[in-house]
């Protein structure tokens, strides 16, 4: 091994021990320090604190989250993004209608299960007589219909949930 690399094991090994002095009374290693003379900067610790770290989860409504996965499993998922609230799928043509082709990004915006907190974007294409894809135009009325469907199945989960 090269002097390097064993300095670089030893220094790595000297700030992973470090944490390991803490003392769990801070007074009495405050009072230590002073008498000494020497005091070393006092870094966070979260191996040696006491207190409870909560799991944070999804930065979103779970029951929104849950409910648009539910509602468009049948599409390719593309893209998720749980902290951000984003569901992307790929592009999905029915079997009954090869001519047209669906895309869908879902934006869930809040933690509440509210209304204004979902936004639907549906994309379309055709397909030309050459074959290419084409955009065309989607009602208002599609996204609409999807983000009725998921608000729906939102608040089943959410009354299944208080009924358990």
């Amino acid at each position: 091994m090269s002097d390097r690399r064993i300095l670089g094991l030893i220094l790595s090994a000297a700030i992973l021990a470090l944490p390991a002095c803490a003392s769990r009374n801070a007074e009495t290693a405050e009072s230590s320090s002073e008498s000494s003379g020497f005091r070393l900067p006092s870094l966070p610790n979260p191996l040696a604190s006491n207190r409870v770290v909560e799991p944070e989860g999804i930065g979103v409504n779970g029951f929104l989250w849950r409910a648009s996965l539910d509602t468009i499993s049948f599409m390719p998922l593309a893209e998720l993004d749980p902290f951000g609230g984003v569901i992307v799928t790929d592009w999905y043509a029915n079997p009954q209608m090869a001519t047209e082709r669906f895309k869908l990004t879902v934006y869930i915006l809040d933690t509440r299960l509210r209304a204004d907190a979902l936004a639907v974007s549906v994309f379309r294409q055709v397909r030309s007589e050459s074959g290419e894809w084409i955009d065309a135009e989607t009602g208002a009325q599609t996204a609409y219909d999807i983000e009725n469907a998921i608000l729906t199945r939102a608040r089943q989960l959410r009354i299944s949930q208080l009924e358990n």
